[in-house]
């Protein structure tokens, strides 16, 4: 995986003191809230509190018109279509409205567009689709704020429109409508607006059922919980109360449809259990699936029949894994025959036939192991290349892709996430256009980071600790779980788990033990050895077995103790600089005195069967990242070695001159040396 910078969150200690003290907080877990931005004494009582903070749907703009067109339609005994969206949040947001409107006597039927053959939003087709069903009203959810010809020609056939959506307005313009409601309008008298589509769906629920708005939640809450863990909102404000009171739900009374899949924790639910056991089988069905199933199961209310779709969404969810599992091994087969593909600052790779609903996460995989911006399209039969991308921080990808726009038939997206459309023949001229992009704005390629929360002494690491941070559940997007760094462990023993899919260290600082748990991390690809002294940075949890609760320490990262950060970045970014330009610079030279250095090493180690990054983390202090990697290319081109998953060393007989290889011969010369 790619190398990240650890960064430690900074606090104000005398504020977090004052509110320790103040509302009786610990003060470890007031630290970590003031880190977060949790500062003034409104922000600790909004994020302690327990009851359900709800605040008044008519604080966005035209929700009162939403209501009454709603409310008339039904009175009016006129056909109403929910319109939604395939994802997560699209099918809980469809699912709240459908059920609302048919326990208030509303004719409803719903419409979710094929991710593959419609895309995302409204179209002609399925306008004129919903036409011929009678329908005189649709409702958008999760989707409509841009659909202005769509929304154009839902009046011409002579239906009405009103739209609840939760992403931003295009140039400040609404497409035409009886309402726009989104919390993102200007004229919105509300101070918290990142709600998501589900959430918006909700509030039109409320504003028009204001008399019963328990009921509305006990009903609802726990779709909106899903919904807004599954997008990604920051849990903060409302979304906070949501996702909480959300979880009750699921906990204590969880409607018919669920209860097969949460019965399968023997532990209460979480929003980590939300996140990657339920959004998933939901988003499976919109990813190679028909998301309507997916309302469909959500809306079934008989238990013998959520058992079987609930299996149906197993087996979705399993095919959807191996469909994604197959392009990123063809992907990963793809690099390992053309390196190249991953040599530049933004990865493009192309395959044929890949399936458009998975391509995302395959792009965010590689992004994970590589570090960089990345691409991945799939070319379907007619040669029409479809992709998906996922950005580091820092790098704007949707600036990137309007300089290249004229290489596409289309793009959308936002910094850190895209999908573009071209054709096959383009792809090749897109990846050295996006690259050029990049060269030239981002000479260093941003790199990605990991937050630390605080730095820990092993010795505090206990159920105690765990039962203290309960108070920040639930975690998510904008209040992740608490990540510590526990420093110079020694580390005593690896022991293989999971036929050495997973591995769990026993390590030692002082008088204090610990073991801990690295999930996906083979153990014959582990770089390290009994003996080694590391950093780590870790989650931590509890788990119970015969009655009793015990600490799970989870691993996030872990590096040398040794590890100068500063030092290989900058190194690192003098190496790539010359990969993609041919820049040169001396300190990429290895002299003789430092190739013997790491000859001898790897003679005396008998080869090295881990990454050249933690060939690297050994040998830091002995010379730089640029040198060890032409000293590796010129071994490899002297046939002192092969190089392929790790380094063995081949037998020689004849003394082999390094400075005649090619790659040294070049680098010399371009950088004058005699």
């Amino acid at each position: 995986m790619a190398i990240k910078r650890w960064v430690i969150r900074q606090a104000d200690k005398e504020r977090a003191s004052q509110i320790s003290e103040k509302f009786n907080i610990d003060p470890f877990v007031a630290f970590l809230m003031v880190s977060r931005g949790i500062v003034d004494d409104l922000d600790v009582v909004n994020f302690m509190a327990d009851e359900f903070m709800l605040s008044s749907p008519f604080d966005m703009v035209d929700m009162d018109e939403a209501v009454f067109t709603v409310s008339e339609t039904i009175e009016n005994g006129d056909k109403i279509c929910v319109y939604g969206d395939y994802d997560c949040d699209g099918v809980t947001s469809t699912t709240l409205l459908v059920d609302f409107l048919r326990n208030k006597g509303a004719d409803v039927c719903y419409y979710i567009p094929s991710r593959d053959k419609e895309g995302y939003g409204l179209n002609m087709s399925a306008i004129d689709t919903i036409a011929s069903w009678g329908v005189n009203l649709i409702i958008t959810v999760d989707n409509g704020i841009s659909a202005f010809d769509e929304a154009e020609h839902i009046y011409e056939l002579g239906m009405s429109l009103v739209i609840t959506d939760h992403h931003q307005l295009s140039d400040g313009r609404l497409p035409v409508a009886e309402a726009v409601v989104n919390p993102h309008r200007e004229e919105n008298t509300m101070d918290f607006r990142d709600f998501c589509g589900v959430g918006v769906a909700f509030k039109l629920a409320v504003a028009m059922d204001e008399d019963n708005i328990e009921q509305i939640v006990e009903n609802y809450i726990d779709l909106v919980a899903i919904g807004t863990i599954a997008d990604v909102m920051p849990l903060k404000e409302e979304n906070r109360a949501f996702v909480r009171r959300g979880i009750q739900k699921l906990n204590t009374n969880p409607r018919k449809s669920l209860a097969p899949l949460i019965g399968r924790n023997s532990n209460a639910l979480t929003s980590q259990d939300i996140a990657f056991q339920i959004c998933p089988r939901i988003n499976a069905m919109g990813r190679i699936g028909d998301a309507k199933r997916a309302v469909d199961f959500l809306l079934c209310d008989n238990a013998q029949e959520a058992v079987s779709a609930c299996n149906s969404l197993d087996e979705e969810n399993a095919n959807r894994q191996k469909i994604e599992q197959e392009i990123i091994d063809d992907v990963k087969l793809q690099i390992k025959k053309n390196p190249r593909l991953v040599s530049s600052p933004v990865i493009v790779v192309a395959g044929k036939g890949y399936h458009h609903g998975v391509i995302g996460i395959v792009a965010a995989h590689i992004l994970e192991q590589y570090g960089k911006p990345t691409f991945i399209v799939g070319i379907d039969e007619n040669g029409v290349a479809r992709g998906s991308a996922r950005s580091v921080e820092g790098f704007n990808i949707f600036e990137a892709l309007s300089s290249c726009s004229d290489d596409l038939i289309q793009f959308g997206g936002h910094p850190m996430a895209a999908g573009i459309t071209l054709n096959e023949d383009m792809i090749e001229k897109f990846s050295a256009d996006i690259n050029e992009f990049a060269i030239k704005n981002y000479p260093v390629m941003p790199q990605g980071e990991l937050t630390l929360d605080f730095k820990l002494a092993p010795s505090y690491l206990n159920v105690d600790l765990v039962d203290s941070l309960s108070v920040l559940e639930p975690y998510g997007a904008g209040n992740p779980q608490a990540v510590f760094g526990i420093y110079k462990l020694k580390l005593l023993g690896v022991t293989p788990l999971s036929e050495g899919k997973h591995i769990r260290l026993d390590l030692q600082k002082k008088d204090t033990k610990i073991r801990v748990v690295k999930f996906s991390t083979p153990y014959n690809e582990f770089p390290y050895k009994s003996g080694d002294e590391l950093n780590l940075a870790v989650k931590v949890s509890k788990n119970a077995y015969n009655g009793k609760m015990y600490l799970s320490v989870q691993a996030v990262d872990i590096r040398l103790s040794s590890f100068d950060e500063e030092k290989y970045f900058a190194e690192k970014s003098l190496y790539d600089l010359y990969r993609y330009t041919g820049r040169v610079d001396k300190s990429l030279y290895p002299t003789r005195e430092e190739c013997a250095l790491v000859y001898k090493y790897l003679k005396k180690n008998n080869g090295y069967p881990y990454s050249l990054e933690s060939l690297y983390f050994r040998l830091q202090d002995k010379l730089t990242y640029g040198k060890l990697m032409f000293a590796i290319k010129a071994f490899s081109q002297g046939g002192l070695i092969n190089y392929k998953k790790g380094i063995t060393l081949n037998i020689v007989k004849e003394k082999v001159n390094l400075e005649e290889t090619p790659i040294l011969k070049a680098l010399k010369g371009r950088l004058n040396i005699e």
